[in-house]
């Protein structure tokens, strides 16, 4: 079975690969978690968050944006402790930051599909080396992140949030995938 070149022989990366990554998603708390963790991914590889993305559920509420944003200074300091997660003082900080910021949006489902108008995108791109790694989409929603008050959200993190939760379809053509998402 033909997969996107970026897919590990990793049965975690698979499983993401073959039932999550690229299908589009309403769903608030999966939208913030993806935002969050692909905060934390800045820098590493993902197949890193998705070792500790279980530990990262656990300490993170289930992604609960309400509880999150009540993150107290003496809880940020036990979790820069928990090897579970990616212990960074500022990404950590962006977590609570995020949640404070998601609570202030209206509707946070159409704010961040506001972009591709509330519809997947589906490219065809025939070899990974075609993908973009950002690309006007992302620009736009990390600057209406950015003025919303978001952190940890440039172009290069929005694009990579954008194809995680189906906003961009872009499984090469050759992967099985595409064809089942288009």
């Amino acid at each position: 079975m033909k997969r996107c070149s970026w897919c590990t022989s990793d049965p975690l990366y698979i499983s993401y690969h073959d039932k999550e990554w690229g299908v589009p998603s309403y769903d608030p708390i999966y939208l913030f978690e993806k935002l969050v963790l692909e905060g934390f991914q800045a820098g590493l590889s993902w197949i890193t968050i998705l070792r500790k993305r279980d530990h990262f559920r656990k300490v993170f509420f289930n992604f609960d944006p309400q509880q999150v944003a009540k993150l107290s200074e003496s809880q940020i300091d036990l979790l820069m402790q928990d090897t579970g997660i990616i212990r960074n003082r500022a990404k950590i900080l962006s977590a609570r930051s995020n949640a404070q910021a998601w609570l202030n949006l209206a509707d946070p489902v159409d704010f961040m599909w506001s972009v591709t108008d509330g519809k997947p995108l589906i490219k065809h791109y025939k070899c990974s080396t075609e993908v973009p790694a950002q690309s006007n989409l992302s620009i736009k929603l990390s600057k209406q992140l950015k003025k919303a008050g978001f952190k940890f959200t440039g172009p290069v993190i929005c694009h990579a949030y954008m194809q995680s939760t189906g906003m961009l379809m872009e499984h090469t053509t050759d992967c099985f995938r595409h064809k089942q998402l288009s």
